[in-house]
């Protein structure tokens, strides 16, 4: 009788230098979804005929009703390569932009990335961002150019012209690897035809080609365009299956488990190396104590919460007490399970190096450390871009509002890139997003699969607030005038505000061992003494003790992180986050008494006296902009420049080729809702635009006070302040 899947899974699993973690990733519409197919159909897990047309891994119905992947999808399967068995644990991942977290949080659980591009379009701007988010993981690329049907058919080129094409392709993803991928990896990792960690074919037909395969198999590039004169894909997609070129590439291009985690580890976990914990995550090693990072939190209606995630050592079984190092609360695993899917299999215990699910690990969230033992916390997932829209929600009935509650804390588990504000004062709830299409997508799961009834607002932007120039000295006193605090406020350093965002530096309260932190600063430019003296770096704004000998210090230290935090969630001018902002203790005069030095005293002192500071440090709105790429047919370039001004836009470069052009521009946030539409009623509905980056800038002069004025308004804050 032949072997279940399951039990093919279950025997090679235990044996990592067979297991290789994958994940695909690419520009939206570049085929992902397609490819994924075709590497279930060669394991057997679905039919020849459905397979690129089924879109196995888009099992959620809003998924099938916009034709776009939205959350990203573990499958582990097994594929024979030369006589041996190897498992394949696969995550698709999302093309959208406003869907990148999904991406940024499958990068922590894989060790080899399948970068797809589209071989009429080449690399577009989100291909950029998923390689950058697979790099700063320590991922592994390999290149798949795929809709090669496409060049023949439609754009008709010779061997030759297509021959041209890849190499500009191949040359284009090297440059990416080389500018973004970290100082050892920069040459090792590129991509070449020669070593054949380059691929290209048709995902639709079901057919791929390799410089190795295409000796081996005696085909050539002319064999490929006569079968599509004749109309004959199929006889490819059985010369040169797509799923054995690909699988090839990768069992031979992607490290194993133990490989990856060797140089994996120390970038993403901060603990001692030379620890138990330590080297048996070094060498993923099955015998040692569990250590498994959640990735993503789905909440089934019948199995509670299902964490999906990478286990990085030891062996995990089912009904095993395991410690939750971010909740700090001990559990049971109730269920271990393995993705098919939409489908999961429950199995007795699963050894490192493999992805899989746990069920019952209530209170969990996406990038939790979750192990036998309490240990040193794996870093935290870092995302690329911030939400920048946000929508006011509530419930249609009012004897919803428990369950409304319920729902939004059930969402922010599932999306951590879905900020939840729940204002217990005013009763509102504001959920944050990446752009329109995210919020609109939770808003819609919220009614179908939640089961609530909603009413949202029009979009709101969430803007930041800055100080511009250095502050005098201010003096915030403690309601009983017994503890004086003395606070001087300044621009945070560019390029420490950059290391801060792009997660060189870790964001977090400082403990007193962290070394790595200060060499960091100070190798910016910071004072050795002062790099020592930061104790907080908080949504990109730091705070450095600057005050000396203070007695008490130590009992007020926290509630002083406290204030400062508050602040820089709610600035003074429209109670909007703060943003590179350094603030510097410079004194503070305490009570010897503790009763008149508690959080009642201390917490307004400092929170009036921050206010203050940022107010005299010339405190200004910074808007989020976003620098878009937008295509579309040449003779439309009139319009789409004039759509981009209207909107107080900047245009930044025009790249032209015969029939069409590729503007990049810079547009505030504020002004792009709705932008796809006019878009397209602008260029006959051929125009098209993609995110390339996202910054925040100065608002200008004309519109600080209307804004701060119509925020204010909207959050019920007196409007003569």
């Amino acid at each position: 009788m032949a072997e279940k899947m399951i039990d093919r899974i279950q025997r090679i699993m235990v044996n990592p230098a067979q297991i290789r973690n994958i994940c695909t990733c690419a520009h939206i519409d570049h085929g992902k979804t397609t490819f994924s197919d075709n590497l279930l159909f060669g394991a057997g897990m679905m039919s020849e005929e459905l397979a690129g047309k089924a879109c196995v891994l888009d099992f959620h119905q809003d998924e099938k009703d916009r034709g776009i992947t939205i959350d990203s999808a573990c499958v582990s399967m097994v594929h024979e390569h030369e006589g041996q068995e190897y498992l394949i644990n696969l995550i698709d991942t999302p093309g959208h932009v406003d869907f990148g977290g999904d991406v940024t949080r499958a990068m922590r659980a894989v060790d080899g990335a399948v970068v797809l591009c589209c071989a009429v379009e080449g690399v577009m701007p989100q291909t950029e961002t998923v390689l950058k988010q697979a790099l700063r993981e320590r991922v592994k690329p390999v290149l798949f150019i795929n809709k090669v049907d496409r060049l023949i058919k439609e754009v008709k080129l010779t061997p030759e012209a297509m021959q041209e094409r890849f190499i500009k392709i191949i040359t284009h993803v090297n440059k990416l690897i080389e500018n973004l991928a970290p100082e050892e990896y920069k040459q090792k990792w590129k991509v070449s035809v020669t070593d054949g960690s380059v691929a290209f074919g048709s995902a639709f037909h079901k057919w791929a080609l390799s410089f190795e395969y295409m000796k081996k198999k005696n085909i050539s590039f002319k064999d490929v365009i006569t079968a599509y004169e004749n109309g004959d894909s199929a006889s490819l997609a059985k010369k040169a299956p797509l799923h054995e070129v690909i699988l090839g590439m990768s069992i031979k291009h992607h490290p194993t488990p133990a490989q990856a985690q060797a140089y994996r580890i120390q970038k993403i976990w901060h603990g001692d190396p030379e620890s138990t914990e330590g080297k048996a995550l070094m060498n993923c090693d099955p015998n040692g104590p569990a250590a498994f990072v959640v990735i993503k939190i789905e909440i089934d209606k019948h199995a509670g919460e299902v964490a999906a995630g990478r286990l990085f050592s030891g062996t995990m079984k089912q009904g095993m007490t395991i410690y939750l190092n971010g909740a700090k609360k001990e559990l049971r695993a109730q269920q271990v399970i393995i993705y098919k899917g939409p489908q999961r299999t429950q199995v007795d215990s699963v050894t490192a190096g493999n992805i899989i699910g746990l069920v019952g690990i209530k209170g969990a969230f996406s990038g939790e450390t979750v192990s036998e033992k309490p240990i040193e916390p794996f870093e935290a997932i870092t995302h690329i871009f911030e939400p920048v829209v946000t929508k006011s929600i509530e419930a249609k009935s009012s004897a919803d509002l428990p369950k409304l509650i319920e729902v939004l804390k059930q969402v922010n588990k599932e999306d951590p890139c879905i900020h939840i504000t729940i204002n217990e004062e005013t009763g509102e709830n504001l959920m944050s997003g990446m752009g329109e299409l995210h919020l609109e997508v939770i808003e819609n799961r919220i009614r179908t699969e939640k089961g609530l009834e909603v009413i949202t607002s029009p979009p709101i932007v969430v803007y930041r607030e800055t100080a511009i120039k250095k502050s005098p000295e201010v003096e915030g006193k403690s309601p009983n005038k017994h503890n004086k605090f003395y606070f001087i406020i300044e621009p945070l350093a560019d390029n420490i505000y950059q290391a801060i965002k792009s997660g060189e530096i870790p964001e977090g309260r400082i403990k007193k061992d962290q070394r790595e932190t200060w060499e960091k600063l100070v190798a910016l430019g910071m004072d050795t003494k002062e790099a020592r003296s930061v104790k907080d770096i908080y949504n990109g704004n730091m705070l450095v003790d600057a005050s000396r000998g203070i007695v008490h210090m130590n009992e007020v230290i926290e509630l002083i992180l406290d204030a400062v935090e508050d602040v820089m969630r709610n600035g003074p001018l429209a109670r909007e986050p703060c943003m590179k902002v350094k603030i510097n203790l410079m004194d503070c005069k305490l009570h010897e008494d503790a009763i008149h030095r508690g959080p009642s005293q201390v917490l307004p002192a400092i929170r009036d006296s921050l206010r203050e500071a940022i107010r005299l440090g010339g405190a200004v709105i910074f808007e989020p902009m976003q620098i878009l790429q937008i295509d579309g047919p040449i003779q439309y370039m009139g319009e789409m420049s004039k759509l981009v001004q209207n909107k107080r836009g900047q245009l930044l470069s025009m790249d032209q080729t015969e029939d069409f052009v590729s503007l990049k521009a810079k547009l505030p946030v504020a002004e792009m809702f709705g932008l796809t539409s006019e878009l397209r009623s602008a260029t006959g509905g051929r125009g098209s635009h993609f995110i390339v980056d996202q910054i925040f800038e100065k608002l200008p002069e004309t519109f600080q006070q209307k804004i701060i004025r119509q925020i204010r308004e909207r959050k019920g804050l007196k409007i003569e302040e």
